[in-house]
């Protein structure tokens, strides 16, 4: 019982404590003072938050984003350089083992290149030994007849009609190193084609079934430049001359467009052979009736007279003896000409 009038008791004394602290006693003054202030606070208060510190806020708000973004990027940046860096690295190494792999292969290719130059050498050497050797057996009538009997004789002669188109045209590049194999090689096969073109069944042959050899010696010697390859150039001109025997090879070869034009160009050489076989090809075509209706207009128009006047009284005997027979069947058949330059 005492025990709960003791409790009882200070609940009333903290009741009354609790009651008195609610209660300051102030001055009048300050109370009023204190009034205005917190007036004036009031009025301030909405001005100050409602401007620049709202927006600083903002800008605070937007920068801190922008900082944490940054952040966000650069480590995202770092991330990406350390695997391009990976990457990087293992790209030095690819790039490291195709460089020596690229070594390896100029040192192949190198290697390549020399054997195929020592193939080349050697093929053109063997080609013209063989050719020079097979030049001299068809000088034989019988050789020749034997050589046309087989089957690879039109084959033989695509072959050294290609074979003597590319030489021509690399005698075009400014510089060309003397290759006497080649060289060699070449004018054996045009020998060859002179030989065989010497021969009745061989004139009939080209005439007939080679053609297109017949069109690539004509235009070897439009493409043959003045003062070089005077040897290939004359040999040409005897297979023409040798082929113009037949009187299906001369029509043929004289239907040529700048047929007549080509052999004044020639006609201005210098070396007394080619000449000659350009005098001896226009005796082929002044002799034959039926080629010489066709073309006696363009000699009437372009027949370098002087020229040939010239050429009969040359030094070299045939030389003269061949012009002035061509003359005399000039002055014959009554062709008025006039002098031409090529």
């Amino acid at each position: 019982m005492s025990t709960v009038k003791t409790q009882a008791e200070k609940n009333r004394k903290q009741k009354d404590s609790d009651s008195k602290e609610e209660f300051v006693k102030i001055r009048k003054r300050d109370l009023e003072r204190l009034t205005t202030e917190v007036m004036q606070v009031r009025d301030l208060l909405p001005r100050i938050l409602s401007g620049n510190l709202f927006e600083s806020l903002l800008k605070l708000s937007s920068a801190e984003s922008t900082i944490y973004m940054n952040g966000r990027m650069i480590e995202q940046l770092k991330h990406d350089c350390d695997h391009l860096q990976s990457r990087l690295e293992v790209a030095k190494a690819e790039c490291h083992g195709e460089r020596e792999e690229k070594q390896v292969f100029r040192d192949q290719l190198g290697e390549a290149r020399v054997q195929l130059q020592q193939q080349s050498e050697y093929c053109n050497q063997m080609g013209s030994t063989v050719c020079t050797l097979l030049w001299g057996a068809t000088r034989n009538v019988e050789a020749v007849k034997n050589i046309l009997s087989g089957r690879e004789a039109e084959r033989f002669f695509n072959v050294a009609g290609q074979t003597l188109d590319t030489f021509v045209k690399s005698l075009h590049a400014d510089i060309r190193p003397e290759q006497h194999d080649e060289t060699q090689f070449v004018l054996a096969l045009a020998g060859i084609i002179t030989n065989i073109a010497a021969v009745t069944r061989g004139r009939d042959l080209l005439s007939s079934s080679s053609q297109v050899l017949l069109d690539t010696l004509m235009k070897l010697l439009e493409e043959i430049r003045p003062g070089i390859c005077t040897e290939l150039k004359a040999l040409l001109l005897k297979s023409l001359y040798n082929v113009s025997i037949n009187v299906k090879g001369l029509k043929y070869i004289s239907e040529r467009p700048g047929f007549i034009r080509l052999l004044w160009c020639h006609l201005q050489d210098s070396d007394p052979e080619v000449c000659m076989l350009v005098l001896c090809l226009l005796q082929s075509v002044v002799q034959e009736p039926e080629v010489l209706s066709r073309v006696i207009p363009e000699l009437k128009e372009t027949l370098p007279l002087l020229r040939i006047m010239e050429l009969a009284e040359s030094r070299n005997h045939e030389l003269r003896k061949v012009a002035a027979e061509l003359l005399d069947d000039l002055k014959t058949l009554g062709v008025e000409v006039n002098e031409s330059e090529c």
